[in-house]
């Protein structure tokens, strides 16, 4: 069976790359990436509509997939600046659901990248499920769940299925070094450049790290079982929404990850430990349990000392190169 053709927005950032990557390990050739001006509102739209169709008309009236990684928002990120994002996605689903409706035979599925970390936030009684009730309480986290709401108001009645994955830390070689986010790639970037780096929660707080070439591989994992889904019990003219946790369903405390991190370099990690306004919004147990779909679950995770030393390979390679242009 030859796989859909399947369009990758924000495929220059960690989990984007690492989808195209993932697409084309596994024969499918390269999928279609699309430049967005994300900095101009006169643009951003027209370029994301622009790939939309680039893909519906490459499927010829077949399958295609639309995966969206995009997003710049943090714990920390502007209100405004996250609500923005969430109207530029309500605004493609629209599109996409437009284009499905014209299309007499292609099936459109999308996949949203959500954060488990965000909607979970302040939930009772970790380790959490697909089942626990959302409560965030950070803006990022709150628009995250916004942005969850519009897949499934836009898609299911336009008849397109969609997957959200509620995805844990991410982590692996490809993150922004000029965002301040991702604990290990703090860290791995502290041992390359002798710059401490903040730890402002408790050292027992716990997460769950998933090395981002193992999400990939669970993201194409879960639309192929998203088809076969939809083939089983189809519902004539409404698309499936399935929401499922992408995690490695174990979790480590920041005091273990600061100790494994000492044992991969061989010397201490250079930490302050510093307060921070943003440390109400980080919950202190963010265990995970993923019910929905368990047999996608049953893999072999990149160990977190081999994805850790990936992740520093990476970011020195990164600055090196930096440093010689």
């Amino acid at each position: 069976m030859i796989p859909p053709v399947m369009l990758v927005i924000g495929s220059h950032g960690l989990l984007g790359g690492a989808l195209v990557a993932a697409v084309e390990r596994r024969g499918g050739g390269r999928p279609f990436v699309q430049t967005v001006r994300w900095d101009d509102d006169r643009h951003v739209h027209r370029d994301l509509v622009a790939g939309l169709d680039r893909v519906v008309r490459a499927a010829e009236d077949g399958p295609w997939r639309v995966a969206w990684c995009a997003g710049v928002g943090i714990t920390s990120t502007n209100p405004s600046d996250v609500e923005h994002e969430v109207d530029v996605l309500r605004s493609f689903l629209h599109a996409t659901a437009e284009r499905t409706a014209s299309s007499p035979t292609g099936q459109g599925t999308v996949f949203f990248a959500s954060s488990a970390g965000g909607v979970y936030a302040g939930s009772a009684g970790p380790p959490f499920t697909e089942r626990t009730t959302p409560r965030p309480i950070s803006p990022y986290g709150a628009a995250k769940l916004a942005a969850e709401r519009a897949v499934h108001e836009l898609c299911a009645p336009a008849g397109v299925s969609a997957l959200i994955g509620r995805i844990s830390n991410l982590y692996g070689p490809g993150q922004n070094l000029l965002k301040p986010q991702g604990l290990i790639t703090q860290l791995c970037r502290a041992r390359v450049t002798g710059q401490p780096t903040s730890v402002y929660v408790s050292l027992d707080t716990l997460r769950d790290y998933v090395f981002v070439g193992d999400c990939a591989d669970m993201i194409l994992d879960g639309l192929d079982r998203l088809d076969r889904h939809c083939l089983e019990s189809p519902e004539p003219g409404r698309g499936a929404v399935v929401t499922k946790i992408l995690a490695s369903n174990r979790s480590v405390s920041i005091g273990s990850l600061l100790m494994e991190t000492r044992r991969i370099f061989r010397h201490p990690p250079r930490i302050l430990v510093a307060a921070s306004p943003f440390a109400s919004t980080q919950a202190r147990d963010l265990r995970l349990r993923s019910v929905v779909w368990p047999e996608l679950d049953r893999r072999v995770l990149t160990p977190l000392p081999v994805g850790i030393r990936a992740t520093a390979a990476d970011i020195e390679m990164s600055l090196m190169a930096g440093a010689r242009a």
